[in-house]
């Protein structure tokens, strides 16, 4: 079994290298007419999808899994949609392939320009979102790369009908055969082979819960984008307007609670903690959600539940919010920055100084003044879908769209210089 998996990688893998050299000569215009018609195909289509994700959903529910794993894993018709959308999105925005974002004339003559080229071949590993499917084809397919999937086994049925759907779709539009990849095999040794395809794959990108993104960042001898947890945070500040705090608290934590913008951690300064945590209570039990708070909290509010440490670095994806009573903004700051995953984080506050001293010093990928953390993300952003949000520094941070799905490349031309 091993040795034929290892073949089916390898040959899935070559046939990406292949389509990925086929892709530098594909035009703007091709790209953009192929994700018009992946989009088509997906509503014509949508019936064949969701039949196919009830499947999925079913397998799902009988294994008992928790309302926000199914969340993330049910399509509906809107959600096809919106699929859909992110691809039209992807087309209508500029092709990054070819931009040039420096120049010079060397007193030699010679006329060097650094010009963005796609990366080449992206393996993406993923869990159990099938939008996932979509998103990444399209935005390899826009910036001119070939892409190898591999979704997760919980979502096989679904990944399968959409794949097939953007296969045929963009093939038929002009996309080089095999420049959309899918990994239809659940065994898991197919992801550690992909792990070690360090002569096709020129990135690895997990999308996925702590343990997946763990054991590829360890695993893999191919290079790696890690695109994060989400241990993100609200902090309200002494100065803040104490509705909008709860409203943007209360959106950024239930609004959709699986995803990994969700609020995880809400800090309040201690000088309006006795009025804003009865406040916060009262909105979450309406929206069924557990409060686990510090000493501070659960002497204003006691039917919180008490937070332990292991708490204020969980990511719950769920309705649970660990709750924290501090000093000021900075000890709000040195807070986030010790148990967050450098995701998202947002301060509440009219305190314009306070406002600029916490984005100037709170390490993650996005950092909010008076926005909920829930705008993290590449539709909101404006660069259509996204193929993930890296929570590392290097070679991208935050949403990635189509810039971050490719490098540079210097051009160099002369006229007989030598040296």
């Amino acid at each position: 079994m091993a040795v034929d998996l290892q073949k089916i990688m390898v040959s899935k893998a070559e046939a990406a290298v292949k389509a990925a050299d086929a892709m530098t000569l594909v035009s703007t215009d091709t790209k953009n007419e192929a994700l018009l018609a992946m989009a088509d195909m997906l509503e014509k289509h949508d019936d064949v999808i969701i039949e196919a994700n009830k499947k999925d959903m079913a397998l799902a529910e009988e294994k008992g899994v928790k309302k926000s794993y199914l969340d993330r894993l049910l399509l509906t018709h809107e959600r096809i949609g919106g699929m859909a959308d992110g691809l039209r999105q992807a087309a209508a925005l500029p092709d990054p392939v070819g931009e040039g974002d420096y120049s010079t004339i060397r007193p030699n003559g010679l006329e060097i320009r650094r010009v963005r080229v796609p990366l080449g071949v992206v393996g993406m590993i993923y869990e159990a979102r099938p939008n996932v499917t979509s998103d990444a084809a399209g935005l390899c397919i826009k910036s001119g790369n070939a892409v190898i999937l591999r979704g997760g086994s919980e979502a096989i049925n679904s990944n399968i009908a959409i794949i097939e759907l953007l296969q045929k779709a963009a093939y038929g539009a002009g996309i080089p055969e095999g420049a959309i990849q899918f990994v239809d095999v659940v065994d898991r040794e197919a992801v550690n082979i992909m792990l070690k395809l360090n002569n096709y794959l020129d990135v690895i990108i997990p999308r996925g819960g702590a343990g997946l993104i763990k054991t590829v960042v360890e695993n893999s001898t191919v290079p790696v984008i890690e695109t994060g947890t989400g241990v993100c945070h609200t902090y309200v500040d002494e100065s803040a307007d104490l509705d909008m705090a709860l409203k943007i608290a209360v959106n950024a934590k239930t609004s959709r609670p699986s995803v990994c913008n969700a609020m995880e951690t809400l800090l309040v300064h201690r000088n309006v903690a006795e009025r804003f945590l009865p406040m916060l209570s009262r909105a979450m039990k309406e929206k069924n959600t557990e409060l686990r708070g510090c000493k501070a909290s659960l002497d204003i509010v006691p039917d919180m539940v008490p937070a332990t440490e292991e708490d204020w670095s969980t990511e719950y994806g769920d309705l649970i919010l660990s709750v924290k009573v501090v000093a000021d903004v900075n000890e709000a700051i040195e807070h986030i920055n010790k148990y967050n995953t450098g995701h998202s984080e947002t301060i509440v506050t009219e305190n314009l100084t306070n406002s600029r001293l916490f984005q100037r010093r709170v390490n993650a990928s996005s950092v909010y003044v008076n926005a909920s953390t829930r705008f993290t993300d590449g539709c909101e952003f404006g660069f259509g879908a996204e193929i993930g949000i890296s929570t590392q520094k290097l070679h991208a941070r935050g949403p990635m769209g189509l810039v971050a799905l490719t490098s540079t490349k210097y051009l160099i031309n002369g006229d007989g210089q030598i040296r």
